[in-house]
């Protein structure tokens, strides 16, 4: 998508042939974390420790097509205002990207975010 944000805060390296995300954070079995790396890992984390934050992210990564319109995530018990403010700290977080087309904003979860963020966790 041409009008799409990019991410503004990149969490790991890409995986071989990815583009997307730029050098942040081994996997944690990997070493231990400089101070910059768990800034980084820790605003993820914080960003994905909220419940309704975690069900907007989760309810856009599963979306059919990769994207999904607000109108189509909003149903997440809490006020058209708050859903914005949870997707304003997904973004900073780095974790979704936006475009808005007309009156309605769609967000994605880019692939490489979900390859670096299994790759963080995973055990070397």
């Amino acid at each position: 998508m041409s009008n799409m944000k990019p991410l503004p805060l990149p969490l790991l390296d890409p995986a071989p042939g990815e583009a997307g995300a730029a050098p942040c954070c081994p996997p944690l079995t990997e070493r231990p974390f400089t101070v910059e790396e768990a800034r980084t890992a820790a605003r993820m984390f914080k960003a994905l420790g909220d419940p309704v934050r975690l069900r907007l992210f989760s309810a856009v990564a599963s979306h059919a097509g990769g994207e999904a319109c607000v109108c189509d995530i909003s149903d997440v018990g809490v006020s058209q205002p708050t859903v914005s403010h949870h997707l304003k700290k997904l973004r900073e977080a780095g974790l979704l990207t936006s475009e808005r087309r007309g009156t309605w904003v769609y967000y994605r979860v880019e692939p490489s975010v979900l390859a670096t963020m299994g790759r963080l966790l995973a055990a070397t």
